[in-house]
């Protein structure tokens, strides 16, 4: 099984400009996880900090017990080598045919025979949809090839973690979507924990198991893909919708304008200050299933009984719309559940959100394991008295 990446209270800046702050988030082992954002949010930044190619100067990243913004270069090596890397723009050597751009870390960093190499190679080709391409060489394939070559290397030293930075740019939608189709299976094949940096929503809807969104220099949220894909905030539906009105701008530095100007206020530090037009949620869409003859995935069972424990916790429509997606059996169970924590009788249908919380929110107060937090002068995590109740970026019992 993949591993658990827990990333605490995480900061990073150039100069005097903030990319990202205070942000935290438990990316559960095994699972797929896609991370959105307007552009020069700090998403590529984002996965270059857990690989440790980029130190953040506040926070942790926990891998395994090792903090990778502490640990000193040789734990920093064992480390990265759970990880492997699809790039955004593939990153062939166009003077190598493809079996040995995929061969290429193997021969780098394992002293494994020339046969044995080849064997790899061939099983990872085959599994990304290229076998008997092995001679060819990058100039002499498609877009949509060099990406799976990409995976296809990434995949040869078995890692626990992947990270894909945007892996559909240049494609096409078809592409797009059979890309998205191979992520799933792969992470079915070998039960890797897998995050995606993306800008296409079509995949942000039905890929992931789990969803978070970057803006102005904080996480929006982090949570199972029904929360976020039902949550009626600004940002978020805008960012869905694809809308031009609302409170992201053409730049990080005129998105604060746009806020105050919307709000009638001088501009503040929080991302919550909007009260222009807003966009209604996109359709909820079922999640992709493995292709035939596909094992299925354990990170989907796995992520079932941990959405099952804390779905209490959850907005209403988030917990509508996982309701929705469940077996009779496990619809069953979520009932039950629902009504320990107190939804009442009849739990089949969500209760409402507690008393002065929007529909479609979380109530106010931090969530289940997580202290208040939230950096000196901006609202607090889940502080609904300030910004309309956002909900918590991140709910520790993932």
């Amino acid at each position: 099984m993949g591993a658990e990446v827990i990333v605490n209270g995480l900061t990073k800046s150039f100069g005097r400009s903030t990319v990202w702050r205070d942000v935290s988030m438990d990316i559960p082992p095994g699972e797929l996880s896609v991370i959105i954002g307007p552009s020069g949010t700090g998403k590529t930044v984002f996965l270059k900090s857990l690989i440790g190619l980029i130190k953040p100067e506040k926070g942790q990243i926990i891998i395994d017990g090792t903090d990778v913004c502490t640990c000193n270069e040789k734990q920093l090596y064992q480390v990265r080598k759970k990880f492997g890397v699809m790039f955004q723009d593939g990153a062939l050597f166009g003077s190598m045919n493809l079996e040995d751009n995929i061969a290429f870390p193997l021969r780098e960093h394992t002293h494994k025979t020339e046969k044995e190499i080849h064997r790899i190679v061939s099983e990872k080709m085959d599994m990304v949809g290229l076998a008997g391409d092995e001679k060819k060489y990058p100039g002499e394939i498609s877009g949509g090839m060099k990406k799976r070559v990409g995976l296809a290397r990434g995949l040869v030293l078995d890692p626990e973690i992947i990270l894909c930075d945007e892996p559909d740019s240049g494609l096409d939608p078809v592409r797009t979507a059979l890309l998205a189709q191979q992520l799933v299976d792969v992470n079915a094949q070998i039960d890797a924990t897998i995050v995606t940096v993306t800008h296409n929503i079509e995949m942000t809807r039905t890929m992931p198991d789990n969803i978070g969104m970057l803006f102005r220099g904080e996480l929006v949220m982090f949570g199972p893909r029904e929360m976020l894909l039902t949550s009626e905030d600004p940002v978020i539906t805008q960012f869905v919708n694809g809308k031009k009105d609302g409170p992201i701008g053409m730049s990080e530095e005129k998105d604060e304008a746009l806020a105050a100007k919307a709000a009638g206020t001088a501009p503040t530090d929080s991302i919550t200050d909007w009260d222009g037009p807003s966009h209604r949620p996109l359709a909820f869409v079922p999640q992709l299933e493995v292709s035939p003859g596909v094992p299925p995935r354990g990170g989907a069972e796995r992520r079932t009984e941990r959405v099952l424990r804390t779905m209490h916790t959850l907005p209403v429509n988030a917990q509508r719309a996982i309701m929705d997606s469940l077996s009779p059996a496990d619809q069953a169970r979520a009932q039950q559940l629902l009504r320990q924590h107190g939804a009442g009788p009849g739990a089949g249908r969500p209760q409402p959100a507690a008393a002065g919380a929007p529909a479609g929110r979380r109530p106010s107060g931090p969530p289940p394991g997580r202290p208040q937090g939230g950096p000196q002068g901006r609202p607090q995590q889940g502080d609904s008295s300030q910004g309309g109740g956002r909900p918590a970026p991140t709910f520790r019992p993932f």
